[in-house]
């Protein structure tokens, strides 16, 4: 009996360790599953060229905003795709705002591999896309859903826009992950961290934090705890709302009514 025991024991062991190394050495394909589809441009949108700081040249969609109206980069989370985006911002798009459905490296065909600096670079080449469009900083609102939250926020305390809007998002990677997998590490294991909660309480400007309370994939306590760690942040909580909540129209319309209490 003691030495099935200690079979069991090893054999335990040695499949929880052969999981850990799956998931260290395949770790990024877990964290951005990244669709490879490029598609055409929603209506209204156009497609555009970014090009990196170190010479990618990724596919945006964009279209300029209305007389009078901001224009948003809006950052997707990590299954997402310019179509989702655009689905993810139909009612702003209906109101007038400019969008930019910002693009990742590895994703909709473009060249590269995903990751938390290459998101930030790529983050900055859509930046300086909207630059050169004249769009003035008090006029840009940047946004992101999931683990486009991590982009925004970080790309909200390089450009200092008007607004930052993030949807369902988390305190950080690593913490998320440790939800997902409690009986691993992964606060060891992860490369990638997109520390939210590290970032957001520098940035002096207003932030909306929206999160539903049946988010099984980022919990509803991270929306709640970031709302706290910035006195300028305003959370909006969408009760029995899941991870799908950026494509909820009332996600959307609160956004908009939100933009426009501020003036924008």
């Amino acid at each position: 009996m003691a030495r099935f025991g200690l079979k069991t024991l090893t054999f335990l062991a040695t499949a929880y360790l052969a999981v850990l190394a799956i998931l260290f050495i395949f770790q990024s394909r877990f964290l951005f599953p990244a669709p490879q589809d490029r598609l055409d441009p929603a209506p209204g949108f156009e497609a555009v060229e970014l090009t990196t700081s170190d010479n990618l040249d990724l596919i945006a969609h964009y279209r300029p905003a209305a007389e009078g109206r901001p224009t948003i980069v809006w950052f997707h989370g990590n299954g997402g795709s310019m179509a989702s985006s655009a689905f993810e911002t139909r009612v702003l798009a209906a109101k007038g705002y400019g969008l930019l459905l910002a693009s990742y490296r590895g994703y909709g065909g473009n060249p590269g591999a995903p990751s938390e600096d290459g998101f930030y670079a790529d983050g900055r080449s859509a930046m300086a896309f909207i630059a050169d469009q004249g769009v003035p900083s008090d006029r840009l609102i940047i946004a992101g859903n999931s683990i486009g939250s991590g982009t925004a926020v970080q790309m909200s305390s390089e450009f200092a826009p008007a607004a930052l809007i993030l949807v369902a998002p988390f305190t950080s990677l690593p913490d998320a992950a440790s939800d997902a997998l409690p009986i691993f590490p992964v606060q060891m294991l992860l490369r990638d961290r997109f520390d939210n909660a590290a970032v957001l309480p520098a940035l002096n400007l207003p932030i909306l934090i929206l999160h539903g309370t049946a988010d099984r994939v980022v919990p509803f306590d991270h929306g709640r705890a970031l709302s706290m760690r910035n006195d300028r942040a305003e959370f909006v909580r969408f009760d029995g709302a899941g991870h799908d909540l950026s494509f909820w129209r009332e996600a959307q319309q609160a956004q908009a009514d939100w933009l426009m209490s501020l003036g924008q």
